[in-house]
């Protein structure tokens, strides 16, 4: 599902990544763990298509995304990748069913369209009856799950998440653990985590260490 080769990248005279290599099967939850600065959330965003590397390939689902231009790019990012943040990222002015339907906006969908995908999704979070909530009436643990509903709608091939607990406390961190496994088995999608968290690191089917700009 994704093929890492070879990824270099520098900001300046620091390199952040240093000749990185890794394969990720599909329907594997996988975490990347390591110290702060060890460049796990720069090998996240350069899958993600977020940041570019200096050299190497990166495929996704047998599609080289290295050899795409800024707007390819942008299509397939909407297409095949779900992002979830630490912060959640949603839109405070909209309710929570509005933010889970903007994927398919940006994607050039209809609001009927987005509102199909996005109610079966938060009827699975268990999300149906906070549809019409801004995310200031929602809990940290409710405003995470709206960010995953969020991430899946357009049925993405790969779910990157960045340190998606980190702002949660302990009970619902362990919801949301739990949470991407039951979506695995339930969408089969591919999870690629970035996490301090040792439990969620330990759940999952593969930890892949970064030191140094390294893979251990």
């Amino acid at each position: 599902m994704i093929n890492v080769e070879h990824i270099n990248k520098s900001y300046g005279s620091l390199q952040v990544l240093k000749d990185v290599s890794l394969t990720i099967n599909q329907g594997e939850v996988v975490s990347i763990v390591g110290a702060s600065g060890a460049g796990k959330t720069t090998l996240l965003q350069i899958i993600g298509t977020l940041d570019h590397a200096d050299s190497g390939t990166v495929c996704i689902d047998n599609t080289d995304i290295t050899r795409l231009g800024e707007r390819e790019l942008a299509r397939f990012r909407n297409k095949k990748i779900g992002f979830v943040f630490q912060f959640h990222n949603l839109l405070p002015e909209f309710t929570a069913l509005e933010n889970v339907c903007m994927p398919v906006l940006i994607g050039g969908g209809t609001m009927a369209d987005a509102e199909a995908k996005a109610r079966p999704l938060l009827d699975f979070l268990n999300l149906s009856d906070r549809a019409t909530h801004k995310p200031s009436e929602l809990s940290g643990g409710e405003q995470q799950r709206v960010a995953v509903a969020r991430a899946l709608i357009n049925e993405p091939a790969v779910v990157l998440a960045d340190e998606p607990s980190g702002n949660l406390d302990s009970a619902h961190a362990n919801e949301l653990h739990e949470l991407f496994f039951r979506l695995r088995d339930h969408y089969r999608q591919t999870f690629v985590i970035v996490t301090h968290n040792r439990d969620l690191a330990q759940m999952s089917d593969r930890q892949i260490t970064i030191k140094d700009g390294g893979i251990y």
